[in-house]
Order: structure tokens, then sequence, then C-alpha cells
């Protein structure tokens, strides 16, 4: 019953106001109530702050600072085989696995469409049918930032509005086509493994998501979906190396990653697996081509 509570209420909160009146306190300078948030989070969530740049929790002017943290250089060391694609963030495999022509597996009984997903757009969710994807979630206590599994030239960004449903395996287990309806972020990249998506998905109380090349992508982004195209072959096309960051949430959310098939071969990826920036996520398959 409590399950069932804390799923259904969410079709009844005013999600978006919630979530931009917690992001206007997230990025509030507030000085001792800030540090004292701060230091409640680290303790219910068990933060590790040894691995952080900075340690100290009154370091940090806004609880957004803080959520963002950089972490020390040799925290996440990159595994740095050209044949390995790393892991994009902290959290844990909510669902990795072959992409069913459109359909994408959430949970059990719950496929959700991948053209939806990527924004509702056919010429661009093509190459990706029957491909791989990856679903991972970052919890309150994991580091916020997402990085690229692999090296890649940004071609499109889609900003796709939509609901901001809590996105915690609870909610994942029972609202269907949950990463499909959410607000969301779509990065497209050509990478030597050909194109790939990193979906960036909204969540209850997410304060912002950002990318390095546009800076905060939502809020306001608005009502209607808005798609960017970007130059791929001069001095102002933004090519990112594996293991650079690429964006980041301001409050925790999900991301999806999804490869065109007969590219990759995923580790043994299992739900509630943890994963760490850096470390291996998939290998290339030797017939993939540049």
């Amino acid at each position: 019953m409590l399950d069932w509570l804390k799923v259904n209420l969410q079709y009844l909160l005013p999600k978006h106001l919630l979530s931009r009146l917690i992001g206007k306190l997230a990025s509030a300078e507030a000085g001792g109530l800030t540090t004292g948030l701060i230091k409640l989070f680290i303790k219910k969530y068990k933060v590790d702050m040894d691995e952080a740049l900075y340690s100290d929790p009154a370091h940090y002017k806004t609880f957004n600072e803080f959520f963002t943290r950089p972490l020390k250089e040799d925290a996440r060391p990159i595994d740095a085989n050209d044949e390995v694609l790393i892991h994009a963030v902290d959290g844990a495999v909510s669902q990795a696995g072959d992409i069913r022509h459109d359909s994408v597996f959430q949970a059990k009984g719950h496929d959700y469409s991948l053209t939806t997903l990527l924004g509702g757009k056919p010429e661009l969710a093509k190459p990706f049918q029957n491909g791989k994807f990856a679903t991972i979630y970052l919890a309150p206590r994991d580091y916020h930032r997402i990085h690229m599994p692999v090296d890649g030239t940004l071609t499109d960004m889609v900003y796709v509005p939509g609901e901001l449903f809590s996105v915690n395996p609870l909610t994942a287990a029972n609202i269907p086509s949950l990463f499909a309806r959410n607000e969301r972020v779509v990065a497209y990249f050509d990478t030597p493994v050909g194109k790939m998506a990193m979906v960036l998905v909204g969540a209850t109380i997410v304060a912002s998501i950002e990318t390095v090349w546009a800076g905060t992508i939502t809020p306001p982004a608005g009502k209607n979906v808005q798609h960017w195209k970007y130059e791929t072959d001069n001095e102002t096309s933004m090519h990112l190396k594996k293991g650079d960051e690429m964006g980041r949430f301001k409050l925790g959310s999900t991301i999806v990653v999804c490869f065109e098939p007969d590219k990759i071969e995923f580790a043994d990826l299992q739900p509630l697996q943890v994963t760490r920036l850096g470390q291996p996520m998939a290998k290339r398959i030797s017939t993939a081509v540049e």
C-alpha cells in the first residue's frame, strides 16, 4: 500500500512547480542554512566527501554547487583502451540490452517507444532501431556530472518537454513509458562506433539539465520540442574525448545511452549493478567501422 501511494500520488503533485521552487532554494546563497542543508544531505545519503575536490561542506555557496561538485583528479580513472567504452556516470543499472526494433525495455511489463524517447523524430531514431541501450539511474549520493563513453562529435540536440515523475526504481517499475514521458534532453554524436544518443532524463525536483556546449537547457525550455543541428567539420564543431564532461544534472535523474546495431557489445550489465565513471561498460565489435 505504501509503494502504491508513493507512485500514484505523483500523478496529483504539481511536479513542475515543486521542482522549480526547490530549484530556487538549491541555487540560493543562504550561508549557514546552505551549509547545514548540505551536511544533513551528506549524512542522510552517506555521500563520500573524501572523493570530492573540496571536501568541506562550507566551501559550497549553494546546494547546486555541492550537488554538482567536481571530484579529485584521480578519483575516477578512465579506461584508456580504445576498444573499450566506459560508463558515463556513477549510478546503478536500471536496464540494458537490445532495442527490439522501436521498443525499449523499461521494467517487467513495461516497454516504451525508442522514437518517442529520442524526441519523436523518426529520421534521428531510425539508426538506433535494433541497436543497444543502457539505462543508468543516478541516486542522490552519486556524482552528477555526465561524461562521454567514447570520443564523439555533436551533430544534434533535441529538447523534449514532458512530465517530471521520479525516476527511482519503484517508479520505473510502475509508471508506463516513464523515460519517454518525462522532460529530457537528447544529444546525438558521431563516434568511432557509429551514432550514439545520450538521453538526459529530467525528474521530480531536478532543478536543471545542462550541457557543456549550451549551458542550461531547462528550465525554462518551454512546451514545444526544440531541435538544434551542429556543424561537424569546422573549427566550431563540438568534439569531445572519451571521459570528457558533456553535461550535468542539478539534483538527480537518469541517463539512457543508445547505440546502432552490431557496433558494441555490453559487459555483463545487470539491473541494480553499481556503475562508476571511467570503468568499462562495453567494447567495440571488431566489424565496427570508423
